[in-house]
Formats: C-alpha cells, sequence, structure tokens
C-alpha cells in the first residue's frame, strides 16, 4: 500500500477531516490533499506528526508494508479491545474496510504465534 493510500485509510478509519489532521500537523489543508492524491510527499517533521497522530510508526508510513501496525507500549490488552469493539460498532467503516481490519487482526495474532494462516502467510 502507498503512502497517501495509508494516510487516506488512517484519516478515515479515526474520522478526521483533512482540515484537522492539517492543524493537528501544522500544514494546509491543501497540502493533506496532496498528500492523499499522491502528488506530493511529506518530509521530516512533518511525516514524524502524522506517524505519531496516528500511533504508527514512521517504518510503517514509509514502507509499502500494509499492515497497520501500532507502536509498542501504547496502552493495555483492555485499551485494544475497546478500541477494536469500538471500530465495528457501527461507525463510518465501509463492510470492505471492517473486513480488511478483522484480517490484519488475525494475520497479527497468527503470525506473533508463528503459525501459518490459510493463505500461505507465516
Amino acid at each position: 500500500m502507498k503512502f497517501n493510500e495509508k494516510l487516506t485509510m488512517l484519516r478515515r478509519r479515526y474520522s478526521v477531516s483533512q482540515s484537522d489532521l492539517a492543524e493537528a500537523v501544522g500544514v494546509s489543508r491543501k497540502s493533506i490533499q496532496y498528500y492523499e492524491a499522491g502528488e506530493r510527499y511529506p518530509r521530516g517533521r512533518v511525516l514524524t506528526k502524522l506517524a505519531e497522530f496516528f500511533n504508527v510508526s514512521l517504518e510503517y508510513m514509509t514502507s509499502d508494508e500494509e499492515n497497520y501496525i501500532p507502536q509498542q507500549g501504547t496502552g493495555s490488552a483492555a485499551a485494544l479491545v475497546n478500541e477494536v469493539a469500538a471500530l465495528f460498532a457501527g461507525g463510518t467503516l465501509s463492510d470492505e474496510d471492517k473486513d480488511l481490519a478483522m484480517r490484519v487482526i488475525q494475520e497479527a495474532y497468527w503470525d506473533s504465534k508463528g503459525i501459518k494462516i490459510p493463505n500461505g502467510k507465516k
């Protein structure tokens, strides 16, 4: 998944407007539009602020890796369960995004145990 696709997906997942995200990271709304369209790419502190805002690593933001990987040590298992429950509880996610989120959660679980899942991934 390319950076612009990740940014758009994360912003929608967190139900944040382009304007609110722009204000949070110190750029214009137009800059966020350019990033999401793939016309520009943030550098330095803006990229760092985007990763911090969405609680993901810089590596995740800058790689082609698809899996959503939160920063380590950001909360308890109970908090994670509550966040996941809220994610599926009638929010603004499409069925496709819900399916993707569930697949990523399952893959992360099986991967942490070193168990191959049916699609051949470890």
